[in-house]
């Protein structure tokens, strides 16, 4: 790869060039430190993250999104991350088949991306990706991530709005809805509200909301599959004017500590950590922590 390539601009004006930047970043090619360091951030670019549980909606709900924001003129970045599997170390990356209508819109940018073990949801590549998408200069950039629970609160240092998605079939769940991902939410969809229960799993969920300093929160009724209630979660999203984030300082250290921990995890790779793991444990003396503190890749 030429000595070259890294310093290439990516803009949205090229895809070719945001593609070929974040296959830099994505497999940590020859310059990509290099490329990191001189992206420029010279417009604000709003990162919307929408996280929920599987099966919630979320590809077909980003899918609405879209169309609604394209409509309005904008630039759409998404950066879309599914599972890896901890057994084989695939992951389908089926969000595509959702968007698939938007694929050669020239403004709709779609990448899938590996969570490769992340149990946040969000891979510390991720992070580097979105700001490579930021330097892109596109309006919108949508990050829709995997599962929920408390380890999904680093959406919250990556997004400026963040929507955590739930479903009717949640039911009595709602009780146990942990603390830290009612923190990170800017605003609730609730799916598939057509569905029965649908009011009185919004209705427990206000009660739940009044009992935090999260009660003002906003919650939004969608049936994603028939594009119901798209246009109230646009007009918010372009006309969300947020406060001063008085956890930006904890949010940017969560990013700083991520970036700063791949780099210390730089060389180690899970399937080869896998393999030489399978030859240590023949031995009758196996000791993991001694294994783990004597490891090097």
């Amino acid at each position: 790869m030429a000595a070259s390539t890294p310093y290439i601009t990516p803009t949205c004006t090229d895809f070719r060039s945001v593609a070929r930047a974040l296959t830099i970043v994505e497999n940590s090619l020859t310059g990509s430190t290099q490329l990191l360091k001189s992206l420029i951030f010279n417009i604000h670019t709003p990162i919307i993250g929408i996280t929920g549980p599987p099966g919630a909606g979320k590809s077909t709900l980003v899918n609405a999104i879209i169309n609604t924001l394209v409509q309005q003129g904008k630039k759409v970045a998404v950066l879309a991350i599914d599972p890896t599997s901890p057994f084989n170390f695939g992951s389908l990356l089926g969000d595509r088949i959702r968007m698939a209508s938007h694929f050669n819109h020239p403004d709709v940018f779609i990448r899938s991306l590996a969570t490769r073990g992340s149990l946040g949801g969000l891979s510390a590549k991720t992070i580097e990706m979105t700001d490579v998408l930021r330097a892109s200069g596109f309006d919108h950039i949508i990050v829709e991530t995997v599962g929920v629970g408390q380890s999904e609160v680093e959406v919250a240092g990556l997004a400026d709005l963040t929507f955590v998605m739930l479903v009717p079939e949640a039911g009595d769940e709602i009780q146990n809805i942990k603390s830290g991902l009612m923190e990170i939410a800017d605003a609730f969809i609730i799916n598939k509200a057509d569905r029965d229960g649908a009011d009185l799993f919004i209705n427990n969920l206000k009660k739940i909301l009044l009992q935090s300093k999260d009660g003002k929160l906003p919650i939004f009724k969608t049936v994603a599959s028939k594009n119901e209630g798209i246009d109230a979660i646009a007009n918010f999203i372009l006309s969300n004017k947020k406060t001063k984030n008085t956890r930006r300082e904890l949010l940017l250290t969560q990013k700083v500590y991520n970036i700063i921990q791949q780099n210390k995890m730089m060389g180690i790779e899970k399937q080869k950590l896998q393999q030489d793991l399978a030859r240590a444990l023949v031995n009758d003396d196996f000791n993991i922590y001694q294994f783990a503190s004597n490891y090097v890749g």
